[in-house]
């Protein structure tokens, strides 16, 4: 029984695009470990970017820094 939970950054993730990643998820663990997509389970959050860091900064501080 198979859990898998994605974070990506609150940024417009539309419905259609969740539910091509829960639909990939799923095929994956059905695919490379034969699991049963009835009790599989994909959880997709979406987190505030003030809320998300990398490299020690705030993920938006951190992408001006990259520019």
């Amino acid at each position: 029984m198979p859990y898998v939970h994605i974070q990506v950054t609150r940024e417009n993730v539309t419905a259609a695009q969740k539910a091509e990643l829960i639909a990939g998820t799923t095929d994956l663990l059905v695919r490379v470990l034969n699991k049963d997509p009835a009790t599989t389970f994909v959880v997709i959050e979406e987190v505030d970017t003030d809320n998300w860091g990398v490299g020690g900064l705030p993920v938006v501080q951190w992408r001006q820094a990259r520019q």
